[in-house]
């Protein structure tokens, strides 16, 4: 019939042809259309634009694009330098260009708690984490076994205060070169700043309240004390300074005078799984640029 709707199930892009553009500049104007120009120029059609500038004159302008490009793979590499010289250095961009057929390569850092850990591996096996497990890094044994039945790499490197020099280099040995993103799924060390800077990757960390309340230890049971009525979780990058990274995610669940303790940490637990498999898989989807201690999410 003239006029229908096209069946949504057909013409569907092949994965492997699909690019993610990411960049971030000094707004001024022309910068959508030289965007797009280079794009049409080089074949490739626009399949979405979101874009965001942080003031209506003089802000820092941030895109993500998603285009089509058959042959993707052999010509990326001269598509990446084609666009550094004619529109990023011109304009003064921070660009990133990626691949969709290219799951990043993932590393889980854990300590003893399994509800974060498991949760991303699970999602991961039932295609709803598009990336690819390379390993476990835990300084306790003990999730050994049920991180097994996933086939994912367990390596039990011990650590703490004492040893966390040798702990590191021996986790850098395993990490640098090799992965796209580190995952802090309640690793319960603190990580020095040498080894964020040699690690090569982003980090995100999981933090068990609604940053900046109840930083430090027992925050479910100075939740109690406190009487909140919302416990929460945060998403963020890791940089040097403790818990103050730009944040990707947060959320937030309800709770009332006759929770316990117990009722809080099992409630947390939950938001702590939402929080960071949305975050790990923005990541990994290249929804996030980030700019001074913020981030935008397209």
């Amino acid at each position: 019939m003239v006029g229908e709707y096209p069946d949504p199930g057909r013409g569907r892009l092949p994965v492997r042809d699909v690019g993610r553009l990411l960049l971030r500049c000094a707004d001024r104007p022309g910068l959508v259309a030289a965007i797009s120009a280079f794009l049409a120029d080089a074949g490739a059609n626009i399949v979405s634009l979101d874009q965001h500038s942080t003031e209506q004159t003089g802000g820092i302008f941030m895109q993500r694009t998603i285009f089509h490009l058959p042959g993707l793979t052999a010509a990326r590499d001269e598509l990446e330098r084609e666009f550094a010289q004619r529109v990023a250095e011109p304009f003064g961009m921070d660009f990133r260009l990626t691949e969709a057929a290219k799951p990043k390569r993932v590393a889980i850092m854990a300590s003893k708690e399994d509800h974060c850990v498991l949760d991303l591996l699970w999602r991961n096996r039932r295609g709803e984490l598009d990336m690819t497990v390379a390993m476990v890094i835990s300084n306790h044994p003990d999730l050994a076994d049920q991180v097994r039945p996933f086939s994912v790499p367990f390596f039990h490197i011990p650590a703490n205060k004492d040893i966390r020099e040798q702990a590191e280099s021996r986790q850098l040995d395993l990490l640098r070169g090799n992965v796209d993103l580190v995952v802090l799924a309640r690793y319960m060390q603190i990580l020095t700043p040498r080894f964020i800077e040699e690690v090569g990757c982003p980090l995100i960390n999981i933090h068990h309240s609604f940053l900046p309340a109840f930083i430090g230890a027992a925050p479910y049971r100075r939740a109690k004390e406190r009487g909140v009525k919302l416990v929460g979780a945060t998403a963020h990058y890791v940089t040097e300074d403790l818990d103050e990274g730009p944040i990707i995610e947060q959320d937030v669940v309800r709770v009332d005078h006759r929770h316990t303790v117990e009722d809080l940490v099992r409630l947390g637990s939950d938001v702590e799984r939402l929080v960071l498999s949305r975050a790990v898989l923005w990541h990994c989807e290249d929804r996030i640029i980030r700019y001074g201690n913020q981030t935008v999410v397209f």
